[in-house]
């Protein structure tokens, strides 16, 4: 054997052995669950302070304070826009009043034949399905990879039609859609690819930002989002065409803006009939967060690998997929994923110990759109959307997630003491098959 392999061999048998012996003083404790001492003492309002979301600082105050002393607040808009635009690399961008405005926009810009059908994940918030009713399209529902809660592309491949015409995927809780098979696969097919990013600011993939795959894509900055400007939107378009006509459907003040030649100027003093103005108080505090944007993501993910790095570790518990070439961004929770048979346990035996030792873990089912009551019912649509008798993704995440607080400031000892605590419950596995 090669000294090289000899020293590998050791040092994994000393790990290995530590783990051991670590193991065995963690059987020997009793669990908190049995009316052993808790793991965690961190102090919960301490706890509660360094997971607290959203976030305002001097920086959004002082920004909000000057503008309201400027008395130019639509100045803001643009500027947002245009800082937007430079950060994403978007040809065209537009700011909207929320997520759901933006999607609407787009759906509109997209200007489809009734009755077309737009392929869209069944694990999503409503509206990136039914902003599209307005415009005569029909949702496709497509399930997710239970191993990264993201559009499962072979489950589109299966429920292709021919009244198929665009596919919108989701970037669950900021982890990128595979957009480079997606995207192939839509050209081959000639299918227009649009996204929903809300949840992935400043996430990427070969060193391209979300939302500027698609030919539109758009983002949401409510209270949850990694950018919560309170309320807020924004809209990504790579051609004129498409940003013309989403930018015309709410802001009735864009079409003189638009060059001479544009189709749309001549709606100028009506738009296309809504009014989906970002407010500019939300637009003052976008410019804040954006330039704090990566810093933030980049602390919360260091938090997350001290925390995940370790958990892994444990046998029948894993994190989403991801792969070399995407940067994920953590929107709302860490997930991760438990195996129950690899494990040896049930999650809701798993839960009530990281409970009783401290830890805030939980569950939240996304809910999945194809079963909820306004698809089922013909009237609301051109025709009636297929509603699939199972969606195995969608129930895998939804049955094997559990989710912990992200953490926005540094804090190895809660850290540690929440490794401590998931290694305890570990360690008296057999308990919890009782």
């Amino acid at each position: 054997m090669a000294k090289e392999n000899q020293g590998q061999t050791r040092r994994h048998f000393v790990a290995a052995g530590g783990a051991a012996v670590a193991a065995a003083a963690l059987r020997r404790e009793t669990l908190a669950l049995d009316g052993g001492p808790k793991t965690v003492t961190f102090p919960m309002d301490r706890q509660i302070a360094l997971s607290r979301w959203p976030r305002y600082g001097p920086a959004e105050k002082q920004a909000l304070h000057a503008l309201i002393d400027s008395n130019r607040f639509y100045e803001e808009l643009p500027a947002f826009e245009k800082e937007w635009q430079e950060y994403t690399k978007s040809a065209f961008v537009k700011a909207h009043m929320n997520g759901s405005s933006a999607l609407t926009s787009m759906y509109f810009a997209l200007d489809l034949p009734p009755g077309s059908e737009i392929m869209v994940p069944s694990y999503t918030f409503f509206s990136t399905c039914l902003a599209m009713r307005f415009f005569g399209c029909v949702p496709i529902f497509i399930d997710i990879d239970p191993r990264t809660a993201c559009f499962d592309l072979e489950d589109a491949k299966r429920k292709l039609t021919k009244r198929t015409r665009a596919v919108c995927v989701m970037h669950s809780w900021g982890l990128p859609c595979e957009m480079d098979k997606i995207q192939d696969w839509c050209k081959e097919k000639g299918l227009i690819l649009l996204e929903d990013a809300a949840h992935a600011h400043g996430a990427e993939m070969q060193g391209k930002k979300m939302g500027v795959w698609g030919v539109m894509g758009i983002f949401s900055f409510q209270t949850s989002k990694v950018m919560p400007t309170v309320e807020g939107g924004m809209g990504l378009y790579q051609t004129r065409e498409y940003f013309e006509r989403a930018a015309a459907f709410g802001h009735y003040e864009d079409p003189p803006k638009f060059p001479a030649d544009s189709p749309v100027r001549a709606y100028e003093g009506t738009g296309f009939g809504q009014k989906y103005r970002m407010h500019p108080f939300a637009a003052a505090i976008g410019r804040v967060q954006l330039r704090e944007l990566d810093a933030l993501n980049a602390k919360v993910e260091k938090n997350v690998r001290a925390l995940n790095d370790r958990l892994t570790q444990l046998p029948g518990l894993s994190e989403p997929r991801l792969r070399p070439d995407q940067k994920r961004v953590y929107y709302y929770a860490n997930m991760l994923l438990l195996d129950e048979k690899k494990a040896g346990f049930r999650r809701d035996a798993l839960l009530k110990a990281l409970q009783a030792e401290g830890v805030r873990a939980t569950i939240w089912d996304y809910p999945e759109q194809h079963k909820l009551k306004i698809y089922s019912e013909a009237k609301w649509w051109h025709h009636p959307p297929t509603i699939p008798k199972s969606m195995p993704g969608n129930e895998q995440v939804n049955k094997t997630h559990i989710f912990m607080p992200l953490l926005y400031e540094d804090a190895p000892e809660l850290v540690e003491q929440w490794v401590r605590a998931f290694e305890k419950v570990w360690a008296h596995r057999e308990r919890l098959t009782s």
